[in-house]
């Protein structure tokens, strides 16, 4: 957990898979940038595309998505010299994992952040993430 003006805080970060179901979860502190987590979050997953917003827009993960044959569906930032092109039909469905999110947080423990440490947190993520799984299968 790291510390912020309000206190002790933690960010989740979510791979979905195509239908917007989760397929891996990490945790951080909060003030922690999410493009710090995403080669952790993406390595050994096999995808076509990797939809995120702006804040994923780095040389390293362009760069890795462009070697293991990934497109790459990401805006580009404001402040980028060259401004690239992207799919944005494609992006429309960068929902889902929007949608995840609030599938995750409906359960009260996780909204609020009730776990005291960090492990009892991630747990918790888990536990609902694999619920939502146990609803399809």
């Amino acid at each position: 957990m790291g510390k912020t003006k309000g206190g002790l805080n933690s960010k989740i970060h979510l791979a979905v898979d195509a239908h917007g179901m989760p397929v891996r979860v990490l945790l951080t502190a909060g003030p922690a940038a999410d493009c710090t987590q995403a080669l952790e979050l993406i390595k050994g997953l096999q995808a076509a595309a990797m939809m995120a917003d702006r804040g994923y827009d780095t040389d390293a993960i362009l760069e890795y998505l462009a070697n293991n044959g990934i497109q790459a569906v990401i805006p580009p930032k404001k402040n980028r010299k060259e401004q690239r092109s992207y799919d944005e039909y494609l992006y429309r469905l960068r929902h889902l994992v929007e949608n995840a999110f609030l599938h995750l947080k409906q359960w009260r423990g996780i909204a609020t952040r009730y776990a005291k440490n960090a492990a009892s947190f991630l747990a918790a993520v888990q536990f609902k993430a694999a619920m939502q799984w146990a609803r399809i299968i």
